[in-house]
């Protein structure tokens, strides 16, 4: 039987927003890397596939579009990247796949910011590009006017417009980071030292991408990443994300409710893979999930209750929130996983108990079913997934 995956999604204190507050939580150490460190320790040590780490260009808020005047709630973020760069050389196995904006990053600083992080940690490097759609995000850099987000503007026809034309830039990006990554041949580099060539000239190739939102020569500065192709993963939640994610990502996370809401967006995302003209591996599929995990129900449960309490308001998320014990999720994860999916990627709501939960509770309960690994079997992110190392686009054929 082929194991199922698991990626843990890592966000501040966990992504219920009073678990800072919990008894176990450590909210001094939120900014530090120890904390981090600590983190993706235990994740590794339960040999999960990789870990996200969330990042955006404004401070948290639970106001539509711009802060909010909370002061009740984490706010602030490390940069993913950086903190990714920072855990590479204190994990080894682990893969590592940080967050940025495709809307007002530069698609050539992700590139090289991503290759590092691929040559640093040895192969485990992965990405997940996201938009930025909010007014007040744009106001951070001045260069563009965003229309304000609003209740119900996913229903007004001009803002529709509006994402779609921020998913194809993203496209766009992840093209352009794609290219970029190709654009020294794995060979290129001669370092010999009595001719003294260090490089060979004609395996650098200029990428020359344009198109309505980047104009990029390359090539890169940094030499091709131990994968090739770092690992793409998108969160989707419709038909334009879907579109994206079959287009330039390896991996998409969706956030099905019920079983047959898996069955039902499994069948959109390769319909989406069609329509995209997909060639080569099909997308690898995780459903996201938030997880609170206790030794029985009724205890997740009134934990739950109290961190709504402290918030002032019943959690709820886009992703399904399972409130239980690990062996009614193993059931459930293995129950979804026979309707089309490839793995998971679980949000613990409140850290580190609900990680502990996965580690401690959850991966020794999938192992006992035969479910999931007891080693790792590969030493990259693309290899852990099965996923072969991809040729690059401009070298000859020999």
């Amino acid at each position: 039987m082929t194991h199922l995956h698991l990626a843990v999604a890592l966000d501040g204190a966990g992504w219920h927003p009073a678990a800072w507050r919990a008894p176990d939580a450590r909210p001094n150490d939120l900014f530090t890397a120890g904390y981090w460190a600590d983190l993706v320790a235990e994740a590794e040590r339960a040999r999960i596939d990789f870990v996200t780490i969330e990042d955006s260009l404004g401070p948290q808020s639970s106001a539509f579009d711009g802060p909010d005047d909370r002061t009740d709630q984490v706010r602030g973020r490390l940069d993913a990247v950086l903190l990714a760069a920072r855990l590479a050389p204190l994990t080894s196995r682990i893969g590592l796949v940080p967050t940025t904006s495709t809307t007002h990053t530069e698609p050539f600083h992700v590139a090289i910011g991503i290759a590092t992080l691929d040559h640093v940690s040895r192969g485990r490097a992965g990405w997940r590009p996201q938009i930025s759609g909010r007014a007040s995000d744009a106001r951070h850099f001045g260069r563009r006017e965003f229309p304000e987000l609003r209740p119900g503007a996913w229903n007004d026809p001009e803002f529709a417009g509006h994402v779609r034309a921020l998913f194809a830039e993203a496209a766009d990006a992840v093209e352009v980071v794609r290219r970029l990554w190709d654009s020294w041949e794995d060979d290129a580099e001669i370092r010999d030292v009595p001719t003294g060539r260090f490089i060979d000239r004609d395996k650098l190739h200029y990428i020359d991408f344009e198109g309505p939102y980047f104009s990029v020569k390359g090539p890169s500065i940094t030499p091709r990443p131990p994968q090739g192709q770092p690992l793409v993963t998108a969160l989707a939640h419709d038909v334009v994300p879907y579109e994206f994610a079959a287009g330039g990502a390896d991996v998409v996370y969706v956030t099905p409710h019920s079983r047959d809401q898996v069955t039902t967006i499994t069948g959109q995302v390769r319909a989406a893979e069609e329509h995209a003209g997909r060639a080569g591996e099909p997308l690898k599929i995780f459903a996201d999930l938030i997880v609170l995990l206790d030794g029985d129900t009724s205890t997740a449960e009134a934990r739950k209750d109290r961190l709504d309490e402290l918030d002032g308001a019943p959690y709820s998320s886009d992703a399904l929130v399972f409130t239980g014990t690990p062996g009614d999720l193993a059931d459930l994860l293995q129950d979804w996983r026979a309707a089309g999916l490839d793995g998971f990627r679980l949000r613990p709501a409140a850290l580190p108990h609900d990680l502990t939960g996965i580690t401690q509770g959850l991966v020794p309960e999938l192992r006992r079913r035969g479910a999931f690994r007891d080693e790792y079997e590969a030493d990259t992110l693309r290899g852990l997934l099965g996923l072969a190392r991809p040729a690059n686009r401009y070298a000859r054929a020999s």
